[in-house]
């Protein structure tokens, strides 16, 4: 059966206390509304219709894309209303009404709810709480069959002791639809048009309501403040990594570990606390990473080693490379095959071949570097001359002596070397010796300066 599926997302989210829409705050760096739209998008439907309100702009800007539909709520009167915006572009035989700020339900739940809609059959997704607070409550008759949903505002003493709540989710035939939201009243405690009156409505036609519980009560959480974000965030994390440790990795502390992304993790993979992956992060099979770290758009192949507090951008480390402890690897880096960077050692659009090396206090921008060569500590690349970037091109088993200056652009010959210290603005042939540095004298007698009294 078709689907077209509509997420509510017009609310104003006041206790955010913030000027960013409330859709727009990030659980795991994205947007929570983000997180329902690539839910949505697993189910296939026809369309995702997403109705906007507060911050509409800066929601298209946001989240733009050629296979949503955005439907302005210029009033926000209610779930109802919301809904009924979207109306005149629902064309399915199934309706499934998402939240934009309830970012983690799961595909596997709402494929579950999904099975039990049909042409005289609803479906409302439910969760048992323990103080459901806040929630609406499912009023069942003695036969356990759904009458009606009654918010927390309307509810009577004894109604509100009942602890199956609505989530708000729920899937309705298409054709069914346009007749009950045109029926709906706002004549109720908030003056609202309140969607799950419909429920009612649906009972009254003679339909059947059938339900389908939620496994995890957060999972249907929404976010109406920071303290619930949090929550929200801390259960992101925590399932994630219950995932990633069933699928054969080890998490030194899983609470002490955050995913910002998307990541795909091999197996034996050892990742150490406070390690932060953001964006789209590649961890291949035996894989270790240190403490401290943050890895962003990269990709680590099979053996790679990354050592305490390094960072890595936009980077790909080699089958049996390491760099660190404080390394820092920026866009465009490349370390070879067992390739090694050390402590201090910063990389931006620099390949490094097979085996080579540069141990510490380096800075290598716009250079590549062939295999087994080795750059000594405190050499640098002069890549920038205030206007362009230029390139440093040194040969396989070249050897770079400690604090020397490479003035690009600049070529090395394969087995060149330059002496410490120097400072080297031509080309360097193949198997040749390099001194670009002024020379020593020793002058004797020379005394200090004293300091005036």
């Amino acid at each position: 059966m078709s689907l077209d599926i509509v997420i509510l997302a017009a609310g104003q989210g006041t206790r955010m206390r913030s000027s960013l829409p409330k859709v727009l705050h990030p659980v795991a760096g994205k947007p929570m509304l983000g997180h329902v739209i690539d839910t949505a998008r697993q189910l296939q439907p026809r369309g995702i219709h997403v109705v906007i309100g507060h911050g509409a702009d800066s929601v298209r800007e946001r989240l733009g894309a050629d296979d949503l539909n955005f439907v302005l709520q210029a009033e926000q009167l209610g779930t109802g209303h919301a809904v009924a915006q979207a109306l005149p572009v629902l064309t399915a035989e199934r309706v499934l009404i998402l939240y934009g700020d309830v970012p983690l339900i799961e595909k596997g739940t709402l494929e579950r709810l999904l099975q039990k809609v049909g042409a005289e059959q609803l479906a409302l997704l439910t969760v048992e709480l323990n103080d459901p607070t806040g929630y609406g409550r499912i009023v069942r008759d003695e036969a356990g069959v759904v009458m009606a949903i009654v918010e927390h505002k309307d509810a009577t003493a004894e109604q509100r002791l009942i602890r199956e709540g609505n989530t708000g989710i729920l899937a309705v035939p298409g054709s069914r639809l346009g007749d009950w939201l045109g029926r709906l009243s706002n004549g109720n405690a908030q003056g609202e048009y309140y969607l799950t009156d419909i429920i009612a409505m649906a009972v009254g036609d003679g339909l059947v309501v059938a339900t389908e519980k939620a496994e995890d009560a957060m999972e249907v959480q929404g976010a109406n403040d920071r303290i619930q974000l949090s929550q929200l965030e801390g259960h992101y994390q925590q399932r994630l990594a219950n995932r990633l440790m069933a699928q054969g990795v080890t998490l030194i502390d899983p609470y002490r570990f955050d995913v910002r992304g998307e990541v795909n993790i091999g197996r034996d993979v050892t990742i150490d606390i406070n390690v932060i992956l953001e964006g789209r992060v590649v961890i291949e099979d035996d894989v270790q990473i240190g403490p401290n770290c943050v890895i962003k758009d990269s990709t680590l192949r099979q053996g790679a080693i990354i050592k305490a507090n390094s960072h890595l951008e936009g980077a790909e480390v080699g089958a049996g490379a390491d760099c660190g402890p404080f390394a820092r690897l920026r866009p465009g880096s490349v370390l070879g095959a067992k390739a090694h960077v050390g402590n201090f050692v910063e990389l931006k659009n620099a390949v490094l071949g097979e085996g080579a090396k540069a141990g510490h206090l380096s800075y290598l921008g716009d250079a590549e570097v062939g295999a087994r060569s080795n750059i000594g500590a405190g050499t640098i690349t002069c890549n920038y001359d205030g206007a362009n970037k230029h390139r440093t091109v040194l040969g396989e088993d070249v050897f770079i002596g400690s604090n020397s200056s490479l003035v690009a652009p600049l070529v090395l010959g394969d087995g060149a070397t330059t002496g410490a210290g120097s400072t080297i603005t031509e080309d360097v042939p193949a198997h040749t010796l390099a001194l670009g540095r002024g020379r020593q004298r020793n002058i004797e007698g020379w005394k200090r300066p004293e300091k005036q009294r």
